[in-house]
């Protein structure tokens, strides 16, 4: 029987394993959302979400508790800083995961994990053209001239 326990392995040792999650959760705090696999995924959601409730704390022995998880400072300044804050009115749940379908090379599954407040930046339109050099319609060579 597998009753408690929790530990999800990913065929690696107990270092390696605490150093790949602490980089995906350092990762998911920086950039906001990050594709991986899918049961990577769902170990990183459960450490991101214990970052958080200790973050949302915000007691010194709380952020001395992050840092020796996640060992990058920088992550854990915006940890306390800008994540917590934000989740401060919710009970749980802080991330979600997305699954994409099968990578190409090896059919692994893959999956995004988001912070469920994240919104995405719009996508970048191509009518910058102008400003590098690109090709001008008629409308805007008038609208050049008449200047």
């Amino acid at each position: 029987m597998r009753h408690r326990k929790k530990t999800i392995k990913l065929g690696r040792t107990s270092e390696h394993r605490d150093a790949l999650l602490s980089g995906l959760v350092c990762n998911l705090v920086n950039a906001r959302r990050i594709t991986t696999t899918l049961p990577k995924a769902k170990a990183a959601r459960s450490l991101a979400e214990r970052m958080v409730t200790l973050a949302k704390r915000n007691t010194l022995h709380s952020r001395r508790r992050a840092a020796s998880i996640l060992r990058r400072e920088e992550a854990v300044e915006k940890l306390f800083g800008d994540i917590a804050p934000a989740m401060q009115d919710r009970a749980g749940g802080y991330t979600r995961i997305m699954k994409l379908g099968k990578r190409a090379s090896d059919s692994a599954e893959m999956a995004i994990l988001e912070w469920v407040n994240y919104v995405p930046p719009p996508p970048k339109k191509k009518a910058d053209k102008d400003a590098k050099g690109g090709k001008k319609t008629a409308g805007e060579k008038e609208a050049a001239a008449a200047k």
